[in-house]
């Protein structure tokens, strides 16, 4: 098709305020993904919007296997859903009080602070 673009599972953003590092959750907008390098603020980035990604967690925070996860962009770690946090995704693997990390599936749709 001459109008396509690109398969979409990884998509070039530019970098937010303070810029990014490889593996990092970036939510520009209504768009989460991961980034795929370390760039400074205003650069093109690429991010990977599907997938299953070890992402940093807020540490109190229990989360059960399957359930759905959100992104905190001021604190830039996974949260369980609430009010300001945009949805991400679903844990793969439980992770508990204390742990600094989840595995999360990227759900790979735009995406909304509740």
């Amino acid at each position: 098709m001459k109008n396509f673009i690109q398969r979409g599972d990884v998509i070039t953003v530019t970098a937010p305020t303070g810029g990014v590092t490889s593996g990092q959750g970036v939510l520009v907008g209504n768009l989460f993904g991961v980034a795929a390098t370390t760039v400074a603020e205003g650069e093109s980035v690429e991010i990977a919007t599907v997938g299953v990604y070890e992402l940093p967690k807020l540490v109190s925070a229990v989360i059960a296997a399957g359930a759905r996860v959100a992104w905190d962009g001021t604190a830039k770690q996974v949260v369980l859903p609430g009010t300001g946090m945009a949805p991400i995704g679903i844990a793969t693997f439980a992770s508990g009080n204390g742990v600094t990390t989840v595995r999360v599936r990227l759900d790979g749709i735009a995406t909304a602070a509740a």
